[in-house]
């Protein structure tokens, strides 16, 4: 696009000419803060900073922040991962410090510049690296975006800023619900215990796996090819499809023990280890890439043991067997030492019917909540690049 294109008032701007790349480095055992940020805090497509860590868990110089700035993940920008500084820290040097430059661009209207498709496939076009590609600052200071006039910035920030706090409310009722549905899983033990018998997974398991786990970028394909779940697309009880990757045929024929049936139940081990959700036949054939995978046998439904796994009671369990501190990872051999309360089919079936309930209520907060997002990204997308055209 070049300024003969644009609308009155809009300029062809080159970043660095909007926003500086704050690079103070810091120790964290002299930071003078109790918040760390790693790119695994960060969540895609979300604007908001919801978990953090502290300075102790990490080793190494970190980028020091202030409230207001903007923390982008420069490395693996395919990610999309960003977040608005709420209060002072300091954050991985895999991301980017980003403050605006007010006098051209507003604070407020920054971060969703940088969410815009028009910013995040150009940040990805110009990542370095095969593994783990990363943007370099003086490649992205040098390019070139358009960019609107303080008042139509202001307008545009209200209106998106209005949107994402409909979804910040959305997701609240959906997390409070997700935990109502794990401690009503838990209080139908504790209420009455009768018949109930623990038995390890490894036990009433047919099959208990890890998938891909190792995942050269030669595996994935942006056309074509098999779709494969990640920790980005289970949450407890359902699936989000929106950041769904593919890889190759030939990847997944390598990987087949990682392919998925209806009936698997696959859970986070890294990140927010031990969300489960059952595969359905439309997920049939899909592989699973850092996943545990179990198909449970005869004893258990799979519906009951995703239940089980996504309550209180497994996450109490799974807390003892997680490592790490930067980054939590659940091991393969906990999960399968994981006591599962076992009771008779009929009595599974009578407590999935109770907790049908608020699944239902789940998936109905879960659909609103995934059309306020492709609505909150179709207006930033319109209102950052398309009304710059005449």
């Amino acid at each position: 696009m070049t300024s003969q294109n644009l609308k009155p008032g809009w300029q062809m701007v080159q970043f660095g000419n909007i926003a500086e790349n704050i690079a103070v480095r810091v120790d964290p055992s002299e930071a003078q803060t109790d918040v760390y940020v790693g790119l695994e805090h960060l969540d895609p497509e979300s604007l908001h900073l919801r978990k953090w860590g502290h300075p102790s868990d990490v080793t190494g110089q970190k980028l020091a922040f202030e409230k207001g700035d903007v923390i982008f993940g420069r490395r693996r920008a395919y990610q999309r991962k960003l977040a608005v500084a709420e209060f002072d820290g300091i954050c991985s040097a895999h991301a980017m410090v980003v403050r605006a430059k007010p006098e051209m661009i507003l604070p407020e209207f920054l971060p969703f510049f940088l969410q815009s498709d028009m910013f995040m496939e150009r940040a990805i076009e110009i990542s370095v690296g095969s593994l783990s590609p990363t943007i370099n600052w003086k490649t992205l200071r040098v390019q070139e975006f358009p960019l609107p006039p303080i008042e139509e910035q202001k307008r545009i920030a209200e209106i998106l800023w209005a949107a994402d706090e409909a979804v910040v409310r959305y997701s609240k009722a959906l997390t409070s619900l997700e935990s109502l549905q794990s401690v009503a899983m838990a209080d139908s033990f504790r209420s009455d215990s009768n018949g109930i018998v623990f038995e390890r997974a490894e036990d009433i398991c047919e099959k208990v796996s890890v998938g891909i786990v190792i995942k050269p970028a030669s595996y994935y394909v942006k056309h074509g090819g098999v779709p494969a779940l990640r920790s980005l697309n289970v949450f407890p009880g359902r699936f989000d499809l929106r950041e769904l990757v593919h890889i190759s045929e030939e990847g997944s024929k390598k990987n087949r023990k990682s392919e998925l049936r209806t009936g698997d139940v696959v859970v986070v081990r890294t990140g927010r280890p031990g969300d489960a959700c059952v595969v359905q036949q439309k997920q049939e054939g899909f592989n699973a890439i850092d996943l545990i995978i179990v198909r449970p046998g005869e004893a258990v439904l799979p519906e009951y043991l995703c239940a089980f796994v996504n309550s209180e009671l497994a996450k109490r369990q799974f807390r003892r067997g997680i490592a790490g501190t930067a980054q939590a990872h659940f091991n393969i051999g906990e999960f399968k030492k994981l006591h599962i309360p076992i009771i008779k089919i009929e009595e599974q079936k009578r407590l999935l019917a109770r907790l049908a309930v608020i699944q239902a209520q789940i998936l109905e907060v879960s659909e609103h909540l995934q059309r306020l997002q492709r609505s909150g990204k179709s207006l930033l997308n319109s209102a950052v690049w398309q009304v710059a055209r005449v």
